[in-house]
């Protein structure tokens, strides 16, 4: 699952709350091994899906760095390339 979690920092544009709560969510469901809690612990999860996408919001927001924001489509392309190496 944690695969899918993504770099968000230093790119342009920005990453938007969603794929801020996207990488949370990613990342309570690992913790919790659970991609669909019971009813009974719904309210747990959501809880820490939300407090943890302020955080990394927070992170985000407070990293600097000398570099040069990276495009996202060229990100990508390189990651499509190596994906067709790996599973060719």
């Amino acid at each position: 699952m944690c695969r899918n979690i993504k770099t968000l920092f230093n790119f342009d544009p920005p990453a938007t709350n969603d794929e801020v709560r996207d990488a949370a969510l990613q990342f309570v469901r690992k913790l919790s091994g659970t991609t669909r809690p019971s009813a009974k612990n719904q309210h747990a999860f959501d809880h820490a899906v939300e407090a943890i996408a302020a955080s990394a919001r927070e992170l985000l927001d407070s990293l600097e760095t000398h570099q040069h924001p990276r495009n996202r489509e060229e990100v990508a392309a390189k990651l499509k390339a190596k994906a067709a190496i790996r599973f060719a």
